[in-house]
């Protein structure tokens, strides 16, 4: 996932255009990030450059950020010495992760100098360092002291030194004749081999075409054959050619949930069929894309934690209560053990002094009267004890009537969270999330003061279109389920949802017509695919129209009985948007 000098060379060349462009804002949206805008003769153009050690990237953006009322330090200094500056050059020194973007400025003075902006692309080395004409730093994003490293410092007014750099061979320049000697020198797994070999790879370019030359095998350093040679010089080779020629495939490997893990500027074969890969057309646009979703997702799911650990939590304890209830739920199948006992000393009161510890008596409920001990209390007389075990019986029939109804609604509440954190997971804006703790606070799982209450508007159902034209309808969590089944679809309209499985209802709008087993297959798949059962296969998927669909008096958001209901059995897709677009083809 690291930006590398390869995909760093990409990037230089898409930035090479904007030379003769002039600085006309700055700002720093964050601590390490700093936004130039450059116009020329195409209008304006913005490039981010970021030094954060796990997001460390420079590229064209298009996506709009927030900027702090006060501009930082760094910012000002770049401001009054960058601006109205004009960019004479990009470079890069072969393949390392390093581009300098030179500038013409004018001083306080009015002498016209060049001053050089170094953004180093290097991990949690990462920086971002002004140079001026006679190499000496003018200051820095990040400060680096003695304390912090021995090695180089980065600090105002001291000599600009390049980042240390490894003896590596530049597949750009190198020959395969010491390609070879370089690789045979060394063992291990190939990928790692190449990886130590080359500069300005990252271990995802290395990985596939170490894929490539085992042709999904892993092979290593000291045991290839002649033909595997022949395909490592070959794939390197083609790189370099597509480098060269610009003539790239920029792909984006990502999660079936949609979590993005891994991007490239060549296709990715390595990964098969447990990630999905898409390709975008530019490496800026995919840094623009990778990184800003990137954020969203984290920001996204840090903005659920404290959702997701209440929902789990909250599960738990319930589960542990049902348990519990359970148990003494069992006990009271004793109940009729108890009566009988009564009923036998009642029977049997001539035969019972006060101060019997027991009585055996005859069992007349069986038929061959067996003899069974009764245990007595000596502190009562023989109707008290008749008494207290009739006392007995009744207690645990108003137990087990109590403990039924505990467990029913323990287990309806086990289902309806269930449904909370299906949507959860499924929840892809931060508008969602707060519709979902709004819900969860209307419940009294979570309290909101009138001050942090969610302010965003409610969100209307996704919308999608059968091929036949028919508009599909899905809500995006229980309280929107309620309001579009039972309030916003007409009755003949159909309803859709997974059998046993939490999940989102699902509307078809017929206006009357009657749909085809095509349509009706085409929405059961899409309620399936936004549901719990999204990676499974032949889910069922039950489906009425919607007057047949009640709601429960009492029952929570989203829960419903139906009746009249027939069931498909569907796959739900790896990749709903691609198969909308089969679909639609």
């Amino acid at each position: 996932m690291a930006l590398d000098g390869a995909f760093l060379y990409a990037v230089r060349q898409e930035l090479l255009p904007l030379i003769g462009a002039r600085v006309e804002k700055i700002h720093q949206p964050t601590r390490e990030e700093i936004i130039l805008s450059l116009r020329d003769r195409e209008g304006s153009h913005k490039v981010l450059i970021s030094s954060s050690a796990d997001r460390a990237r420079v590229h064209l953006t298009e996506i709009s950020v927030d900027n702090p009322k006060t501009p930082p330090m760094f910012c000002m200094l770049l401001r009054k010495r960058l601006g109205s500056g004009k960019l004479l050059a990009i470079r890069q020194d072969g393949l390392e992760r390093v581009l300098y973007f030179d500038f013409s400025c004018v001083n306080e003075i009015g002498d016209v100098v060049q001053l050089t902006l170094a953004c180093e692309i290097m991990g949690r080395y990462s920086n971002l360092i002004l140079i001026d004409e006679k190499g000496l730093i003018i200051d820095s994003i990040k400060r680096v002291d003695a304390e912090t490293s021995r090695k180089r410092l980065v600090l105002p007014g001291v000599v600009y030194d390049m980042p240390p750099r490894e003896r590596r061979l530049n597949f750009m320049t190198a020959g395969n004749q010491e390609i070879q000697e370089y690789i045979s020198s060394q063992s291990g797994e190939l990928s790692k081999v190449l990886l130590r070999t080359f500069e300005g790879v990252s271990p995802v370019l290395v990985r596939e075409w170490a894929y490539y030359v085992g042709k999904g095998v892993e092979c290593y350093s000291n045991s290839l054959t002649e033909s595997q040679w022949k395909r490592l010089f070959y794939i390197l080779s083609h790189t370099k050619e597509n480098l060269i020629n610009m003539n790239l495939t920029y792909t984006v490997a990502s999660t079936k949930e949609g979590q993005l893990k891994d991007f490239s500027f060549i296709p990715l074969r390595q990964y098969g069929t447990l990630l999905y890969t898409r390709e975008l057309p530019s490496a800026c646009t995919l840094l623009d894309y990778f990184y800003a979703e990137r954020d969203r997702y984290a920001r996204i799911r840090q903005r659920a934690n404290d959702l997701f650990h209440l929902l789990l939590h909250t599960t738990e304890r319930i589960q542990r209560r049902i348990s519990s209830q359970t148990e003494e739920l069992l006990q009271c199948n004793e109940k009729e053990s108890l009566r009988r006992k009564a009923d036998l000393i009642s029977a049997n009161l001539y035969r019972i002094k006060k101060g019997d510890k027991s009585v055996i008596v005859e069992d007349f409920y069986e038929d061959d009267y067996p003899s069974v001990n009764i245990e007595l209390d000596v502190r009562l007389t023989p109707p008290q004890n008749a008494q207290k075990y009739y006392q007995a019986y009744k207690k645990a029939c108003t137990a087990e009537k109590i403990l039924s109804e505990q467990v029913e609604k323990g287990k309806q509440e086990l289902q309806y969270l269930d449904s909370v954190l299906d949507a959860l997971t499924r929840a892809e804006t931060e508008d969602e999330i707060s519709q979902l703790r709004l819900e969860l606070s209307q419940q009294g799982y979570v309290r909101i003061s009138k001050k942090k209450m969610p302010t965003s508007k409610a969100l209307s159902p996704m919308e999608f279109y059968s091929p036949g034209r028919m508009r599909i309808l899905v809500g995006r969590n229980n309280l929107q389920n309620d309001q579009l089944t039972l309030k916003k679809a007409s009755k003949m309209d159909i309803w859709f949802h997974t059998q046993n499985i939490p999940g989102s209802h699902v509307i078809l709008e017929t206006n009357g017509v009657e749909p085809d087993e095509e349509t009706l297959r085409f929405t059961a798949t899409i309620a399936a695919y936004h549901s719990k059962a999204r990676s499974s296969s032949q889910v069922p998927v039950d489906y009425c129209q919607v007057k047949f669909v009640k709601k429960p008096v009492g029952a929570k958001p989203g829960m419903v009985i139906f009746t009249n209901n027939r069931t498909l059995y569907v796959t739900p897709p790896e990749s709903l948007s691609e198969f909308l677009q089969e679909e639609s083809k």
